[in-house]
């Protein structure tokens, strides 16, 4: 949610900025603005809309200088407008400020400022921060972040610039993520990798309430960057290499990065499975992990990771025999959950920064739970807080509606919850060796399924004007059926809904009407003929039923249409059928010319509550 990128160094940041900027859309924005600091002053644009809109502004009013701010905002306190836009500016045109985060007590400080004779101009929480900063400044820039940052309650990640100070660049955070890059020709600040690797793949991952004071050289002198705590002491903080490439963040050829990232699966489980039980650190934890202190398991997450954590629900249960709960983060952290010191908590997220997986997490560790997430960022703040991480090797992932990272927790978990079951004896190590066989071969299997994305296409196509589409499984089916639900209205904005067959006839049949698409999802074989009767009841009352799943019995007929998947073991099929519900899902968004990477009102990363 919201992206910042800075710059500060010997080349025009205004080109680096807008770069930077595209980077950041998947991260999800309303409207975008570029602060520049140019002889004595700062000049801002900012812009409601797409950053097409920004840069048509900036032909018309160009900038340049070799320091910048900019900012793509998701909006929070106020509408999406122009003058709401960041960077925002002190009412003495002093400071600009760019900011993602929401700030809890900007109403105390507002009236504090406005009873001091300040005016403002937007209706932000963010706007706040500026003219706070300009209050308390007196020609100390870093003195005056460190008591902003003292006075406000929430969570922040800001890049600070003064007018009185042409070779400073200043950034901190608490609860939103800030990396600093290091380049052969400046520094930058940015919400997230992908802006700087055209630049650099040198970066610092600040860590909350940690400050970063960049300064730009000036001839035979050259740049630094410092380190600080909020109470300024002076840091020392170790650089690190991003080993993703240029070309993993680009589109390669396709029209979409969520059709690129589908493509990418084989891949992607290939690298994520070996490295849980090949080599490396994945393995390590995996080998050296001590679970015979555990009597629960809670699993929480947000969003698609949290239908990845139903599923595993399901495969723990069913190897480990044990009670497992799933909960939303969102939930959890007010719940005041029962849990301790012979509590495991898993966190499962794809950025590492989803603000109610943050709080879930510090909240377990309070009481005493030991906290092992699944994510996909190096650096971030749950991998950074976690007694353990395992790392989904899935590399930047920009589409907002995610579907390699996703693919990637699923087998990790398994692999987990085999670990877990060959310890406890509930396997043997024989059993374990045919269970990651099995997993071994889906990455080959999903490649089955992308060789003949025809046929998919085919039925989204016919399928792309319905109001509203159902989902429909039993057991692990239902879990993944959940996942196909999420991916189809996020991109498609059409109303769907997954339910457990078994519920059909508890209120849920009451919607079914002539040509309501139901998509069934079947690959547990013992409830085969279950979710067939289901389909029946539908179809029988004016629907159309999509099987997808490994069905050799199933017969199609003008109200019933099939996609088969490769045979699995019922336990590792929803890393088969998400394949086939992420591509229908694309293809339907597709046929309705949407945006499909950037859907309206959403944002990769929640970084706010």
């Amino acid at each position: 949610m919201c992206g910042i990128i800075g710059y500060i160094g010997n080349e025009d940041a205004v080109p680096i900025i807008v770069d930077g900027l595209k980077k950041l859309e998947y991260r999800g924005y309303d409207s975008a603005g570029i602060a520049v600091y140019k002889n004595g002053g700062i000049d801002v644009v900012k812009q409601k809309g797409r950053l097409s809109a920004l840069e048509e502004r900036l032909t018309l009013s160009p900038l340049s200088g070799h320091m910048g701010i900019g900012h793509t905002r998701w909006a929070t306190h106020g509408e999406p407008s122009d003058i709401n836009s960041h960077p925002h500016i002190g009412s003495r045109n002093k400071i600009a400020v760019v900011h993602n985060g929401i700030i809890e007590n900007y109403k105390h400080l507002k009236e504090r400022l406005e009873h001091w004779g300040i005016n403002f101009a937007s209706q932000t929480d963010s706007e706040v921060i500026a003219q706070l900063a300009e209050h308390y400044y007196q020609g100390d820039l870093l003195d005056t972040v460190i008591k902003v940052s003292n006075a406000l309650e929430g969570s922040y990640a800001l890049g600070i610039m003064c007018n009185d100070d042409k070779d400073t660049l200043i950034a901190v955070k608490k609860d939103n993520p800030l990396i600093i890059g290091v380049s052969d020709h400046g520094y930058f600040i940015a919400s997230d990798v992908p802006a700087v690797l055209k630049h650099t793949n040198k970066v610092y991952y600040l860590n909350d309430k940690e400050i970063a004071v960049l300064q730009r050289g000036n001839g035979a002198v050259a740049g630094s960057i410092h380190f600080y705590s909020l109470d300024k002491e002076e840091l020392q903080k170790q650089i690190e290499t991003v080993t993703w490439t240029l070309d993993s963040a680009e589109k390669g050829g396709y029209q979409h990065f969520m059709l690129k990232e589908i493509m990418e699966q084989p891949k992607i489980l290939r690298d994520t499975i070996q490295s849980a039980v090949k080599n490396g650190d994945n393995k390590n934890i995996l080998d050296n992990m001590d679970i015979s202190r555990y009597n629960k398991i809670v699993i929480t997450a947000c969003g698609s990771a949290y239908n990845a954590s139903v599923v595993a629900k399901y495969v723990f249960e069913k190897m480990c025999r044990i009670s497992v709960e799933v909960e939303l983060a969102s939930e959890f952290r007010y719940k005041d959950a029962i849990i301790g010191d012979k509590t495991l908590v898993i966190l499962v997220s794809q950025s590492g920064e989803t603000a109610d997986t943050i709080a879930a997490m510090r909240e377990a560790k309070s009481k005493g739970a030991v906290t092992l997430s699944i994510v996909n960022v190096v650096g971030s703040t749950i991998a950074k807080e976690a007694d353990y991480c395992l790392f989904t090797a899935a590399g930047p992932e920009i589409a907002v509606a995610t579907t390699k990272a996703f693919s990637a927790q699923l087998v990790l978990l398994y692999i987990l919850a085999i670990r877990f079951a060959v310890k406890s004896q509930k396997i043997s190590q024989k059993e374990e060796q045919l269970f990651i066989s099995q997993i071994s071969e889906i990455p080959d299997k999903v490649s089955q399924i992308l060789e003949r994305i025809g046929s998919i296409q085919m039925y989204a196509a016919a399928c792309f004007n319905h109001k509203s589409i159902f989902f429909i499984g039993r057991n692990i089916d239902y879990a993944i059926a959940m996942e196909g639900s999420l991916k189809l209205k996020e991109i498609s904005y059409i109303h769907s809904e997954a339910y457990a067959g078994g519920e059909l006839k508890h209120g849920t049949i009451s919607l079914v009407e002539e040509d309501t698409l139901v998509v069934a999802i079947s690959n547990c074989e013992r409830l085969y003929s279950k979710i067939m009767s289901n389909a029946e009841q539908v179809i029988s009352r004016g629907a159309k039923v999509l099987l997808i799943g490994n069905c050799p019995k199933v017969n199609e007929t003008e109200k019933q249409f099939f996609i088969g998947i490769p045979e699995c073991n019922e336990l590792f099929s929803p890393s088969l059928s998400v394949i086939v519900l992420q591509l229908f899902s694309y293809y339907v968004a597709a046929n309705k010319g949407l945006d499909i990477d950037k859907p309206r009102n959403l944002a990769k990363s929640v970084t706010v509550e």
